[in-house]
């Protein structure tokens, strides 16, 4: 029997709104360090396969990214640093800045089948109902859902025209409401699912997958939701159909997760880079209209990471995390050579 799970990372979006310990304001000095670190790293000719920790020299800012891997594993699991100004760089060096901040932040993994490690969130024209619909390649809302990696990353260089409002909610709030009001439902979350691969399987591989929505290992407790991955596991005839009790008790979690009680909402500002751990919290998005010129179009760089502190995960999440062990290097897509591929070893989008 599922229980209630008692942890800093159960909150709601009304009593995150008042509290300001999972946001940090860069200082002087840090944004100072940060300019100073891309400097260096120009000078001394690197670019994103080449560049290593040491090449970023970050005293400072690194002490504040260790904090907020402690707040994400250990805390409410959201981490959002602003003051940035963003202005007066080119593409290319906000690209380095952030490459070298998620080299002392954890291992970047793979995002898609294409083995992008920096991943451009802008709108495409792709249909997020589609088979191998993305979301960071459209302007549609999003539902809420978590990426497949421990933690994810956005650094925002520009913002739409209209809408494109950021939210997040506690998938462990959601757990603990399930416990309180429907454990029949939570027990139905905790069994395996049948997942499309969304056409990024590894080769030779089934297009669908076994997995739980919630799991827990060593009393530490993990979600991985992506409604749209398993409503495209019913395209499968060999793959098992949904239960009326599955339907339902993911429609109670996507009720719950819509609800203002329960997710924080903001917009964000040039400059700002998040951080959300996966495994304790749901991240959404509602549609946005770009501006008119497309250099102006929203646009934000992404990260699928690997932490050092990251948790253990059970058995039925190796088929996307492959090794469960606490701190390993895991997570992301394979690429079409069905190779799973970490840091600059493989190819960045641009």
């Amino acid at each position: 029997m599922v229980k209630v799970y008692e942890h800093p990372s159960d909150w709601r979006g009304s009593e995150l709104t008042k509290r300001t310990d999972w946001i940090h304001r860069f200082t002087p000095p840090e944004v100072a360090e940060i300019k100073s670190a891309l400097s260096i790293a120009r000078e001394r000719g690197k670019t994103l396969p080449t560049l290593t920790k040491e090449d970023f020299p970050l005293p400072l800012v690194a002490a504040r990214l260790a904090h907020a891997r402690d707040v994400l594993e250990e805390g409410v699991g959201i981490y959002q640093f602003r003051g940035f100004d963003v202005t007066g760089h080119s593409k290319d060096d906000l690209r380095l800045i952030y490459w070298g901040i998620g080299k002392h932040m954890g291992t970047a993994v793979s995002q898609s089948a294409d083995g992008d490690l920096l991943g451009d969130v802008r709108n495409v024209g792709v249909d997020i109902h589609s088979p191998q619909g993305r979301g960071y390649k459209s302007n549609q809302k999003l539902s809420f859902h978590t990426d497949s990696c421990d933690c994810v990353g956005l650094f925002v260089m520009r913002v739409a025209k209209e809408g494109g409002l950021s939210l997040v909610a506690s998938s462990v709030a959601i757990h603990n409401e399930i416990a309180r009001k429907r454990p029949d439902l939570l027990e139905v979350l905790y069994q395996p699912f049948a997942w499309s691969w969304q056409t990024q399987e590894p080769k030779g591989g089934k297009p669908w997958y076994f997995q739980p929505i919630f799991s827990m290992r060593d009393n530490k407790i993990s979600c991985r939701y992506i409604r749209g991955h398993i409503r495209n596991g019913q395209l499968f005839p060999d793959a098992p159909r949904l239960t009326a009790a599955q339907t339902e008790a993911m429609d109670y979690y996507d009720t719950l997760s819509a609800s203002p009680d329960f997710h924080l909402s903001f917009m964000f500002e040039p400059g700002d880079i998040q951080f959300v751990n996966n495994h304790v919290c749901l991240h959404s998005r509602t549609s946005f209209v770009d501006w008119p010129e497309p250099d102006s179009y929203r646009h934000l760089l992404r990260m699928w990471m690997s932490v050092p502190n990251s948790r253990p995960l059970v058995e039925g999440m190796a088929t996307i995390y492959q090794d469960r062990s606490p701190g390993a290097v895991r997570g992301g897509f394979p690429t079409r050579t069905g190779k799973y591929i970490f840091e600059s070893t493989g190819a960045l989008s641009d």
